[in-house]
């Protein structure tokens, strides 16, 4: 016997009603369901000891997760990176820089002794290779008041990065007395990056639950209900997290993929429980029997949620084809938090939902009727909506249009140095730096070249507009034959004039001369994203196309799901375009417009995008493929599936926007940009393209939007969304 919410309940030997011959035989995952809800006491345990096992490894996660990865894998900067690391004592761009300014010489006794003690602090450290001293006319300024220390880099960059969060702050204690002393440098921005903006999202997600659960009890109706989405996040949470620090064994994971899964746990999560839950308890009310209602839900809305969730693991698998470190293990870990939510709920769903019974509407509201699948306002809105499609059509596309516009003269580049904090020492020794040395001393060139070319190079670089100085070669301590000549650009590295002064560099120097260096990566990645943009988002929609394709049998009803996608996508983009480039609106959300969208925005951005608007293109498409199953009319398809999927679609995305929108309100601008693209999308698709747009063209179209040719429907598989 198996106790649960206070009552006792048969577990394992509860007989499963037979099912009539008029009913047929449930699918694949009717029978799930049906198995899953008389074994609840198997389920659980399993789920338990999984969770129990995974969670285990949690703890770790922010210890194990990595803190780089923001480049362009095989990029010439890249490799400039790992020779300067292997040949020249780790002088390569993830060296950590400890700048030391005073106001007085440098040579000063007093200051010597600081120098020495940060010295002492980076020798202390097993991934600093080797410490090299500030050199007059290199790194010491020409006032005399500033040097800059090198601590090599003797580990990769994720490493460093690390290296970077343990000696800053003891660093940054040294100062005092007329000294300055603060470690700044690529692998220091990172680690102030990921720190500043994980703060802002951790806060922005425990600001989002109280707005969260609110909606999601007025959503489900009854208290009871509305924890079931938090028993499918926390336990597809715990196993996601958990895996992630295991593949940190296999290979290096971005810190910002437990972020990003937490989020994504969360979203659907509330999405899939919302559609399992109100199927189940009109099948409940109507049949009376809860393994009968299991079996008709998992026949029905289980299919929707498991075409929902392989159409969202396919979308952000298009990430992977990137070649960047940072974006693929976002992708990942996002990717492992659906396959658990969507595990969780086609098993450990049902099985609860088998043994609440009536249960599940436990402390309902007064006002709700938990007896009801079709939402008599939704079902209303249907009728209207259809009484004049062409009004309301025209009028949702055209707002859409409107705010897509801006996109056309969308700019990308990669976050500046004032994405991280005032306050933190990687932008303080930044502009310090700029003041000692020149604006573009923080961004300086590293060109590798053999040493037969070393003078043909240097000769060049004197030559190329926007190098502002150029310093003596240094051959490598192992005798390979190569050299390492720094440049510095007369500009700061977040200028667009630098990836000019690159590209020249590049089409003139000596066959052989390799240019890097921590700006140039970034420049390297932005093309990178740029490149592969086009192919992300056609694979995107290619295999979205595909899979309404194989789900619904139905070319049209294919193509008209996979392409309204691409208007809120490109409403959203023009919004952003409009907020973060041209800067309307900066004042009211608290920053400063640095003119352009981060360049990893619009491909990361697209997926996610197109993954959330697929969730919901998915539930109300099924719902209107079931009833055009039953009915044989495409108008009462449209009619009904509004009325059994608006509901849902309604819901869940009020959940997501107050979500994202709350990201919006974070300091830092990467998680701000998050919110309000993502926000903007979830709002203008589920409301304006799922809600009015899509059931429009539907209406327009008719019966032909679900006709198929005889050849497709003989290769395609016989997939059906009604329960007879």
């Amino acid at each position: 016997m198996t106790t649960f919410a206070g009552k006792t309940q048969q577990d394992e030997q509860v007989p499963a009603p037979e099912v009539s011959p008029a009913e047929g035989r449930p699918g694949p995952l009717g029978r799930l369901g049906g198995w899953t809800a008389t074994h609840f006491r198997t389920v659980a345990v399993g789920w338990l000891i999984l969770v129990a096992v995974l969670g285990a490894c949690a703890p770790q996660v922010t210890s194990v997760l990595s803190g780089a990865g923001w480049q362009a894998n095989g990029s010439e900067s890249v490799t400039v990176r790992e020779l300067a690391r292997e040949h020249f004592g780790g002088n390569a761009s993830s060296a950590l820089q400890v700048v030391i300014t005073a106001d007085r010489p440098v040579t000063d006794p007093s200051v010597q002794t600081v120098i020495e003690q940060a010295t002492g602090i980076l020798h202390n450290d097993r991934r600093i290779s080797e410490v090299i001293p500030p050199q007059p006319g290199v790194s010491i300024s020409q006032d005399g008041h500033t040097a800059i220390l090198l601590g090599g880099a003797g580990a990769g960059t994720d490493d460093m990065v690390r290296a970077a969060e343990a000696v800053k702050d003891p660093l940054r204690a040294l100062s005092g007395n007329g000294v300055t002393v603060r470690a700044t440098g690529s692998s220091t921005m990172w680690s102030d990056f990921n720190a500043a903006n994980l703060s802002a999202m951790i806060r922005a997600e425990v600001l989002s639950w109280p707005v969260t659960l609110a909606v999601m009890v007025i959503a489900f109706g009854s208290l009871v209900a509305a924890g079931l989405p938090l028993l499918l996040t926390m336990a597809g949470l715990v196993a996601a997290v958990g895996s992630l620090v295991l593949i940190t064994h296999l290979a290096s994971i971005s810190i910002w993929a437990m972020d990003f899964a937490l989020m994504f746990a969360l979203a659907l999560g509330i999405d899939y429980a919302l559609f399992l839950v109100i199927r189940f308890r009109a099948g409940l009310a109507r049949t009376g029997d809860r393994h009968r209602a299991v079996v008709e839900t998992m026949d029905t809305a289980g299919k929707a949620v498991l075409l929902s969730g392989i159409t969202v693991l396919v979308s952000l698998s298009a990430v992977t084809l990137v070649p960047s470190p940072a974006m693929r293990t976002m992708a990942v870990g996002i990717m492992l938090s659906v396959v658990f939510v969507l595990a969780a709920t086609l098993t450990l769903l049902p099985a609860v939902l088998g043994t609440l019974g009536p249960r599940v509407n436990g402390l309902a509201l007064p006002w709700v009727r938990t007896d009801q699948q079709r939402s008599p306002r939704f079902t209303a809105w249907g009728e209207r909506l259809l009484r004049q499609p062409l009004r309301w059509g025209a009028l949702g596309l055209a707002i859409l249009v409107a705010l897509a516009i801006p996109v056309a003269g969308l700019r990308t580049a990669m976050p500046s140095i004032t994405v991280v904090p005032a306050q933190d020492s990687s932008r303080e020794g930044y502009e310090i730096v700029q003041k000692a040395f020149g604006a573009g001393a923080p961004g300086m060139l590293q060109i590798i070249t053999p040493t037969a070319q070393a003078d043909a190079t240097i000769d060049r670089l004197h030559r190329t507009d926007g190098i502002a100085a150029v310093r003596p070669a240094v051959p490598a301590r192992d005798g390979s034959g190569l050299e390492l000549i720094q440049a510095m650009p007369s500009m700061d590295p977040s200028n667009p004039a630098l990836s000019r002064t690159v590209d020249a560099l590049r089409a003139t120097l000596p066959d052989h001369a390799l240019v890097g260096g921590a700006a140039v990566e970034n420049l390297d990645l932005k093309d990178v994203l740029d490149t592969r943009a086009p192919l992300v988002i056609g694979v995107i929609l290619a295999l979205g196309f595909l899979l309404l394709l194989v789900a619904l049998a139905a070319p049209l009803v294919a193509a008209l799901g996979t392409l309204t996608s691409l208007l809120a996508t490109g409403a959203a983009f023009g919004v952003a375009t409009l907020v973060f480039q041209d800067g309307h609106g900066t004042s009211v959300l608290g920053f400063t417009s640095q003119g352009f969208l981060d360049g990893w925005g619009p491909v990361f951005f697209f997926a996610m995008i197109f993954a959330i608007a697929m969730d919901y293109t998915v539930f109300l498409l099924s719902a209107a493929k079931e009833h055009f199953e039953r009915t044989g009319d495409a108008r009462r398809a449209v009619v009904g599936a509004l009325g059994s999927s608006g509901r849902v679609i309604f819901a869940a995305a009020a959940v997501m926007v107050a979500v994202f929108f709350t990201f919006a309100l974070a300091k830092p601008l990467p998680p701000k940009e998050m919110g309000i693209v993502l926000g903007t999308a979830v709002l203008l698709d589920a409301f304006l393209v799922r809600l009015v747009l899509l059931p429009v063209l539907l209406r327009l179209t008719g019966s032909a939007a679900w006709w198929s040719p005889a050849w497709l429907r003989r290769i395609l598989p016989d997939i059906r969304f009604s329960h007879d």
